[in-house]
């Protein structure tokens, strides 16, 4: 098999580069200017971390609504672009709104806004796969897109981290430095989506002269139905929806929970960002070690080794234990996330990827909805942050027990 990168597939990998700035922003420095803002109203470190939790689930529970009527609207001919840039440009636009914001509850209404828009973009973006590249190169340009992703996406969070640490000595107040920050994290999404909304084709789509939401939920209502009949395909998307859901969950709580422990911004920054760097080649190894093993297996390590880190997690109090467990999530997350992307692509129906796509979301591909709810309300009820953030360690279990019987049904 050529490993070479066609044009249009690199095309494709920007956009990942693109919008990953935005994610890694979710994961670093969105949460810590939160708890600034929080601070300011003097909202307590218990509530702030619910909040954030609660916010991440509303974007979730949005797009798990929304997503699947969409996607199925954009398996349409010619649609799928028009709608992939509409998402591009509502999150830019609401993410580089976001740094002129000081209220913590404005400022945690335009992010779920955002965050919704770039969720829906990835339904648009993911179902591209089977349109620019062959059914057996589809791990490893899964792979290279999150592998790109992760380093490329470090570029404009230096910069911004260079901002928002080194404010004082530049003479600028905090605000201006996130104003910088969240408009240079816009710019790069916006840009790096651009060669992709160029010159990509829609070479699959269903045949259909209506964009009517009733024909996209009588159409969906019927491949929902054929869904439950393919096991292979339920009972994958049913382990999916709790491992991929946890793995989301460390993402989008990482530096909420460790600025809630109380632990340094900036070695919290730096040890996230050792993940992205980490991420990086281990993602492009997933994607050759998928060339002499199966996907299912791969997969069943990955989940495997994030059942550990989630255990790990209940006992995490010092800097030291924070940096090895982003060590540890760099390492897997890049396989997880693509090699359960490009597994998805080659088991549905070309022509209706972007619905089959937006299906996948229900099952935890925008965000964490159950992570997220099930440490903002352990939490809460026990006062004990570790038990909160441990206890995913639970979706994880439930996750690898249903994943290893989807394989039994498929024969692997």
């Amino acid at each position: 098999m050529n490993t070479k990168l066609t044009k249009l597939e690199k095309q494709w990998i920007l956009y990942d580069v693109g919008n990953s700035a935005f994610i890694l922003m979710v994961s670093t420095i969105i949460p810590i200017y939160f708890n600034h803002l929080a601070d300011l109203s003097a909202v307590p470190a218990a509530s702030y971390l619910a909040y954030w939790g609660y916010a991440a689930s509303i974007a979730t529970l949005a797009v798990a609504f929304s997503g699947p009527v969409i996607g199925t609207m954009a398996d349409g001919k010619n649609r799928k672009k028009a709608l992939f840039l509409i998402s591009v440009l509502a999150g830019t636009i609401c993410c580089a709104f976001l740094g002129f914001l000081s209220h913590w509850l404005i400022f945690l209404g335009i992010y779920v806004i955002t965050k919704i828009a770039y969720s829906i973009s990835l339904i648009f973006y993911d179902s591209m796969l089977t349109d620019i590249t062959l059914p057996e190169r589809v791990d490893q340009v899964s792979a290279q897109g999150y592998a790109w992703g992760y380093i490329g996406s470090c570029i404009p969070f230096v910069i911004s981290l260079i901002f928002v640490l080194g404010y004082e000595s530049m003479g600028i107040p905090f605000s201006a430095a996130m104003i910088v920050a969240f408009l240079m994290v816009a710019l790069w999404w916006l840009v790096l989506a651009l060669p992709l909304l160029l010159n990509y084709r829609q070479v699959h789509f269903v045949s259909s002269d209506s964009l009517r939401v009733f024909d996209s939920f009588r159409r969906l209502g019927s491949t929902l139905k054929h869904i439950y009949r393919d096991k292979h395909v339920f009972w994958f998307l049913l382990a999916f929806f709790f491992y991929i859901d946890g793995v989301y969950t460390i993402m989008e709580m990482a530096t909420a929970y460790g600025e809630a422990l109380g632990l340094d911004s900036s070695w919290l920054l730096a040890a996230l960002l050792t993940t992205q760097v980490t991420a990086f080649p281990c993602a492009i190894l997933f994607g050759h070690l998928s060339r002499k093993f199966p996907a299912q297996q791969l997969i069943t390590v990955c989940i495997t080794a994030y059942l550990l880190i989630a255990l790990f997690a209940l006992q995490l109090d010092t800097q030291g234990e924070f940096w090895f467990l982003a060590v540890c999530v760099g390492i897997f997350q890049g396989g997880i996330q693509a090699l359960s992307r490009s597994y998805f692509a080659r088991i549905i129906p070309p022509e209706k990827s972007g619905e089959y796509f937006g299906i996948m979301d229900i099952f935890g591909k925008g965000a964490s909805f159950l992570g997220t709810m099930l440490i903002s309300i352990i939490t809460q009820i026990s006062g004990d942050i570790n038990l909160g953030v441990g206890s995913i360690a639970f979706v994880f279990v439930i996750g690898l027990i249903l994943f290893r019987k989807a394989a039994r049904i498929s024969g692997q």
